[in-house]
């Protein structure tokens, strides 16, 4: 049986830009909040970078995007069948998300398993912009 990854990062970003050849990940636009005038609202297009150790063999990984209020999974994504020769080995995922809805603000959490066993968590807010001219906390805006 495999072992559960370590999570050692995961940041929620803009985009995800793999260099070819080397493999190099860029991420572009880290960022902890959302802001929205409006609710419910959807978020074009955010990423999820994932850094771990600790694993070794064939995995199947699943993210999901939890509302924390709610107590329910909004949105999912898969990488599957990645296989992992070095358990002392850093290994990196890279989600491209599009489309995710958001209803409400408040707290939400991506959360990655391996093999459907839970290894980590990323939080973040989602928070009511102010009207527009008012001074904007830094962060990704959508709407």
């Amino acid at each position: 049986m495999n072992t559960a990854p370590s999570l050692k990062a995961m940041l929620t970003c803009d985009n995800i830009i793999t260099e070819q050849g080397t493999g190099k990940k860029s991420l572009i636009g880290i960022f902890e909040k959302i802001h929205s005038q409006r609710f419910p609202c959807m978020h074009p297009a955010l990423s999820v970078y994932v850094n771990f150790t600790d694993a070794v063999g064939k995995y199947n990984f699943k993210l999901e995007l939890y509302d924390v209020e709610k107590e329910k999974v909004l949105a999912g994504a898969e990488i599957k069948d990645i296989n992992i020769p070095d358990k002392l080995g850093i290994s990196e995922l890279a989600f491209n998300l599009r489309g995710l809805g958001f209803e409400h603000p408040g707290k939400y959490e991506f959360r990655i398993s391996a093999n459907g066993r839970f290894f980590g968590m990323k939080s973040f807010m989602l928070e009511q912009a102010k009207a527009q001219g008012a001074q904007q906390h830094p962060g990704e805006t959508i709407n």
